[in-house]
């Protein structure tokens, strides 16, 4: 007796992931009708028991960031806390009199410009951020008809890098500026916590770029979505993170010294 095949309704199963939004290989996309795509919800609550999905993975990413941002947080506390006792400590001389060897170092007028500029890296990192998850941009790119994603965010992740290489180069002109003027890392406590301060922050900052770095290439690397919007919006939440910093410790500088 013949075999026989019965054919699939292929119209059928192709309307079914379409509603479904299942783009064929059995994965969601990573995108949330109910928040407007901010990445904070899901609504694949129909999924297997024990699968992760996109909302699982963003969470565990930013969990993972905001604990090493809580380092940093006590890192720079530390520094600060040490600031204001080297600029209220002393020793008696000789001749009993109290010395006090904190002369305040004189900012560069280059670091208000360099404020400024880290100040709008942080804007174009957050559009650069909200645009991983529009909605309908998320479904076009999932669905493969087209890359509005790619489009919309490259060029303000670009401008991002350039404007925290902008900063970084300002840093570096700033340390130029005082060595002019004879003001080292070791010509006074002023000058010490001056040169440390912005030494670390410029090497959290030169990390920050790196995960850029890392973001602009999974652009033409990865294939998976989420992937994308991971990098990006941890690298967003640091970048920011990098900023708030840098507005405590500059105000520090300029007017606490």
């Amino acid at each position: 007796m013949p075999s026989t095949f019965t054919p699939t309704n292929t119209e059928w199963e192709k309307k079914r992931r379409l509603d479904d939004h299942d783009s064929g290989h059995g994965r969601r996309p990573p995108t949330d009708k109910r928040t407007g795509g901010g990445g904070d919800n899901d609504n694949w609550n129909d999924r297997p028991q024990g699968r992760r999905g996109p909302r699982e993975k963003l969470s565990r990413a930013r969990l993972g960031l905001f604990f090493a941002l809580a380092g940093d947080t006590m890192f720079f506390v530390a520094i600060v806390s040490a600031f204001f006792v080297a600029q209220n400590s002393g020793h008696i001389d000789v001749y009993n009199r109290y010395v006090n060897q904190w002369l305040p170092t004189t900012i560069p007028p280059i670091l208000w410009l360099n404020t400024a500029v880290l100040l709008l890296s942080s804007v174009t990192m957050e559009i650069a951020r909200r645009s991983m998850f529009r909605e309908n941009d998320v479904m076009d790119e999932w669905l493969g008809l087209g890359k509005p994603i790619t489009r919309r965010a490259l060029p303000w992740l670009a401008a991002t890098t350039v404007l925290g290489l902008l900063f970084l180069a300002g840093q570096a002109e700033a340390w130029r500026q005082l060595a002019l003027q004879h003001v080292f890392f070791a010509s006074n406590p002023s000058s010490h916590f001056f040169y440390l301060i912005t030494y670390t922050h410029a090497i959290h900052l030169f990390l920050g770029i790196g995960g850029l770095v890392a973001s602009l290439i999974a652009f033409y690397v990865s294939r998976q979505l989420e992937t994308k919007q991971i990098l990006v919006d941890c690298s967003a939440w640091y970048w920011h993170a990098m900023g708030l910093f840098w507005v405590f410790l500059f105000t520090l500088l300029a007017f606490f010294q």
